[in-house]
């Protein structure tokens, strides 16, 4: 016969489990937003932080990083996902609204260009890939490839992947600020569609983050000028400095990182995190 509990005791039976329950479920998400370049990454280092800390939700979405700059400074993320600095403008409006913008180096990203693997042209310098984005060159017997118009491609305008290409290889690392990317080329919203369309195209050029190169493409190397090394990109090439369109992957967050955002930034950058890193063909911080 199971006996009944009294009416005091079911309260307070009751009320400590609302209480277990209430506080492990109303844990708040940490929101993490921003580069669709490091969106893939972010979801792994989640993942795996969640293995070890599986009461604490992290919530990770894309974008752009344009967007996740938008979300901190307006306070829907804790983390923004940047594969580019934010711009002074940037800084300027968040200190206006009270953010105060806190850079994290979380990992390195070369930017691969990447053709057909039909394509026989397989190296360039940065002054021949700006001269085919900004309209100079447009068709690739102008390189030693065959009598076919160029197709390039480029991600859109809200992508930190876009702003980092145009000022390093369009504008030719910035010293020629006229320079822009030409009318015709093709905007695309993520690394996954300049995949696809690189992937089906004979004619078609574009440029992706290096974590996105898979077996369908062909990655050029590149030379920083004529008469210097044409180099792969690579982990190592990345690492070592060689390969010539190389940047940081960046989370920004308001103030220096507290409480729960503090612990996943530890995780990131602690060697489990850094693992993850080399998992997902980007490159460590060290």
């Amino acid at each position: 016969m199971i006996k009944k509990l009294s009416i005091p005791i079911l309260i307070l039976v009751c009320s400590i489990l609302l209480v277990i329950t209430g506080c492990s479920a109303g844990r708040r998400a940490i929101q993490v937003k921003g580069s669709d370049t490091m969106v893939n990454l972010a979801q792994a280092w989640t993942e795996e932080y969640m293995k070890i800390n599986p009461d604490q939700p992290v919530a990770v979405t894309g974008g752009g990083s344009g967007t996740g700059i938008a979300s901190l400074i307006n306070r829907s993320a804790d983390i923004a996902l940047c594969s580019r600095e934010m711009k002074k403008k940037e800084i300027k409006i968040a200190e206006e609204r009270g953010v105060h913008p806190f850079e994290i180096q979380v990992a390195n990203d070369g930017i691969a260009v990447v053709v057909s693997p039909k394509n026989p042209v397989d190296q360039l310098t940065l002054k021949q890939l700006s001269d085919i984005f900004a309209g100079k060159i447009k068709n690739w017997n102008q390189l030693g490839g065959p009598d076919r118009k160029i197709v390039a491609l480029s991600r859109d305008r809200n992508s930190g992947t876009h702003v980092f290409f145009l000022e390093h290889v369009v504008k030719l690392q910035k010293k020629d600020q006229s320079r822009e990317f030409a009318s015709d080329v093709l905007m695309l919203p993520s690394n996954q569609a300049i995949v696809e369309e690189v992937a089906g195209s004979l004619g078609a050029i574009g440029y992706i983050g290096l974590g996105y190169m898979e077996k369908r493409l062909k990655a050029v190397a590149v030379a920083k000028e004529q008469g210097s090394d044409h180099v792969i990109p690579s982990n190592r090439t990345v690492l070592n400095g060689t390969y010539p369109i190389s940047r940081s992957m960046l989370f920004y967050t308001n103030g220096e990182p507290e409480d729960n955002v503090k612990a996943f930034i530890d995780f990131v950058l602690s060697p489990a995190g850094q693992k993850v890193v080399l998992s997902m063909d980007f490159v460590p911080i060290k």
